[in-house]
């Protein structure tokens, strides 16, 4: 955000409810590449919006609570 609280970038944008993978992928401040690996494994849920991928704001989060709840359990 900058300094009048607009998102710097439209990964930043908390009013967004599908994000681009390259967007999902800034938030998680992992590589395009590796964000695609996740969604190919069902790590990280995305949708399909007229044959374009899609991941779901909310999943971003919920992917990093997974992580550390396996996380602390190991």
């Amino acid at each position: 955000m900058d300094e009048h609280g607009a998102p710097t970038t439209p990964a930043d944008d908390p009013t967004l409810v599908l994000l681009k993978v390259e967007e999902a992928a800034h938030r998680l401040r992992i590589g395009r590449t590796t964000c695609y690996a996740l969604i190919r494994a069902g790590a990280l849920e995305s949708v399909m919006v007229f044959g374009l991928r899609r991941v779901p704001a909310d999943a971003v989060p919920d992917y990093v609570t997974r992580l550390r709840t396996a996380q602390r359990a190991a």
